[in-house]
């Protein structure tokens, strides 16, 4: 039980440090597809609001999956219900016509005039920053999506200096005029706003408005927080997800217009991009929505296309000489333009360069850049990989922009050698050998070793690469159990050439808890460099400890199994008692036949005696409870029956007393009839 644990241990450290050598960015990939499936799962065929259908649908759209028609029907409906509503608040007309914009549920010039002119007017009114965005922003929608109206703004010029007036000299922005707190989220909706009203205005907005703007995005870069590996973000009480999408949604909808000649720093876009491929895959909608709408941003911008450098595998196996394999493409994964990957070094563990300046060769059908051969003094180990990417920038009709270098942890590994593997028993004084085995750590030994409180125990052994040098492995422990359960674990150390554990039990005896008897020898040899990690059950010895002393510390109680109590239960034997011996058959019947002659012979009296219902009630009430009687008498007689068939004692009981209160009460009326009855004969 416990070898098994060990060894899911060593493979969980291991699995760790490979993992933690591949934290690269990867692009969106069928991983996400399959995930959003699930994240975006309608219910009952539709959303809750259309903020969650839009930020479903637009998911999903970006990520190429259609789910248009399962949902198209009941979202539709809600569309056509908010946009002919005089009513409908801005952010759902905002949202009724993002999801039509997807959904096409109303197109051509089929616009709702009474719409437009609310989004004018709101446009034209709004005090608070987000009546200004779901105004703008909606009719921005509307020129997408309809044609045959005009909808330019003629105050555009005043609409956009109201917007800039919420604007901060750090670059953030305020929600309203009268909200004093500071807003990196309010400045991405600001941006997209204020791009709304540039491409609604229906003349060139003043330049010097552009330009402070301009100047305010920079100031807002300046706030930006990073990692070490170059990593961009921005973070609010939104969160960093939310705030770092918004910014991005609002700089590239400004971008997007050729008036405003955005031009924003090449890493810090690669950086931003990076934050969101290294989010993995969010579990959350809003998450998942704002990282895939922010990388389809990034992909469609003016200023700049982040390339990501991405590795299949950061494991290199130099047993099956496995070659480097490098893909560069966009972040949702399309593909790249023409250029070439240069390995600009690689770096050891120890800082040395054993590869520079490495051209990789390209492989057209995979659109993989792949190093198939090593240098000769290329062992195993832990590496930094240093890619230099390198641009054809005559054949790109977009601008692209890529890291400077990318640095990429590489783990070589490979089967390491296990020599001069032995174990001896030593004498405590003058350290001579008394017994000593030789062993083959790559399968289980049956190694006997007996020794006593004033001899050592000694196991040594030899690691080597394949390149012929000294491998120290980043766990090596051996494990001693008593044959009560306790177990003792030792880290064997490597020295010089040679990994070597000396235990002395003179001084382990406490440890040990004076405990004589059977030890089994277990070793364990892992790195996440090394392909024949190790858990080798080497023998057993018999250790002779001195008696513990009362002082002493005992042994811990051993855990138990949880599970045994599930396990089977020692079987229950039980004699039953032997039956009493009945008596014959012809004897009960004879028995029943003198039980049943009284029931005839009062019958026979009956006749005898001339019984008959003369006097049986004649008025309705008198005759209902006497039939109410007889027949609570006769349930009474079915009751005994019963009871000798099948009922218990209480449940008869129980029955009992309610048709004993039941003939009580109709009993009392019939007698009473009866009674005046007479009376009315002997008056009359």
């Amino acid at each position: 039980m416990m070898a098994g644990g060990l060894l899911r241990f060593l493979v969980s450290l291991l699995a760790v440090a490979i993992c933690g050598a591949a934290s690269v960015s990867q692009p969106i990939s069928d991983s996400h597809r399959s995930a959003a499936l699930d994240v975006f799962v309608p219910l009952d065929g539709s959303y809750k609001s259309l903020e969650e259908a839009y930020e479903a649908l637009k998911t999903l759209e970006i990520l190429g999956i259609d789910k248009k028609s399962g949902l198209s029907s009941a979202t539709c409906e809600n569309v056509v219900k908010v946009l002919a509503s005089p009513s409908s608040s801005l952010k759902d007309v905002f949202y009724a016509l993002s999801v039509n914009g997807i959904l096409k549920c109303k197109s051509g010039e089929d616009v709702p005039k009474d719409i437009v002119s609310k989004l004018q007017a709101g446009a034209k009114d709004a005090k608070l920053l987000l009546d200004f965005y779901y105004s703008v922003r909606g009719l921005v929608l509307v020129k997408e999506q309809f044609s045959g109206i005009d909808l330019s703004l003629g105050d555009a010029e005043a609409i956009f200096r109201s917007i800039k007036g919420l604007s901060q000299s750090d670059g953030r922005w305020r929600y309203s005029s009268n909200n004093p707190e500071l807003s990196t989220f309010a400045a991405g909706l600001a941006f997209e706003t204020l791009a709304g009203v540039i491409s609604l205005a229906p003349s060139e907005i003043d330049q010097s408005l552009i330009q402070t703007l301009k100047t305010g995005i920079l100031k807002l870069f300046d706030s930006i927080q990073k990692y070490d590996d170059g990593t961009f973000y921005f973070d609010e009480s939104e969160g960093p997800i939310s705030t770092t999408a918004s910014v991005i949604r609002g700089l590239t909808s400004f971008a997007s217009s050729e008036s405003t000649g955005l031009n924003l720093p090449g890493d810090k876009i690669v950086g931003l991009a990076k934050f969101f491929l290294g989010v993995g895959i969010p579990g959350d909608a809003k998450d998942f929505f704002n990282q895939i709408d922010a990388l389809a941003c990034l992909e469609d911008n003016r200023f700049s296309v982040p390339l990501i450098l991405s590795l299949p595998s950061t494991v290199i196996s130099l047993t099956k000489k496995e070659p480097l394999k490098v893909k560069v493409s966009t972040v949702l994964g399309s593909k790249a333009p023409a250029l070439s990957v240069k390995l600009a070094e690689a770096l050891n563990s120890k800082g040395s360069s054993v590869i520079n300046n490495q051209e990789l060769k390209f492989d057209a059908d995979s659109a993989t850049y792949f190093l198939d051969s090593f240098p000769k003094n290329f062992d195993v180990g832990k590496y930094t990989f240093v890619f230099e990417i390198l641009l054809d920038e005559s054949a790109n009709e977009k601008a692209y922009i890529t890291e400077a270098q990318t640095k990429v942890p590489i783990a070589a590994t490979g089967a390491i050698s296990i020599e001069n593997a032995e174990i001896a028993v030593l004498d405590s004084d003058v350290g001579s050998v008394e017994s000593q085995k030789k062993l083959d750590l790559t399968k289980d030994g049956a190694v006997s070793l007996s020794a006593n409180h004033l001899q050592k125990l000694r196991l040594s052994f030899q690691l080597t690469t394949p390149l012929g040098l000294v491998f120290k492995p980043h766990q090596a422990f051996l494990k001693l159990k008593h044959e009560s359960q306790v177990e003792h674990i030792f880290l064997v150390k490597t020295s010089g050439k040679k990994a070597e554990l000396v235990l002395d039990f003179l001084g382990l005896v406490e440890k040990l808890y004076y405990l004589s008897g059977k030890y089994d020898i277990q070793l364990t040899i892992g790195d996440a460099s090394m392909e024949n990690s190790l858990l080798s059950n080497i023998g057993h010895i018999e250790l002779d400890l001195p008696e513990r002393s009362e002082k002493a510390p005992l042994p811990p109680l051993q855990p138990t199994d949880a599970y045994s109590r599930y396990g089977p239960k020692a079987e229950i034997s039980h004699i039953f008692r032997v039956p009493e011996k009945l008596p014959a058959k012809q004897l009960s019947l004879v028995f029943l036949g003198l039980i049943v002659l009284p029931f005839i012979g009062f019958l026979i009296g009956l006749t005898r005696l001339g019984v008959n219902i003369k006097s049986f009630p004649s008025s309705v009430g008198a005759a209902t409870s006497a039939l109410l009687f007889h027949g609570g008498i006769g349930a009474v007689l079915l009751l005994y029956v019963l009871f000798w068939l099948k009922l218990d004692l209480f449940t008869t009981l129980k029955a009992l007393s309610l048709l004993g209160v039941f003939l009580l009460f109709v009993g009392h009326r019939t007698l009473s009839g009866l009674a005046a009855a007479s009376n009315k004969l002997k008056s009359a």
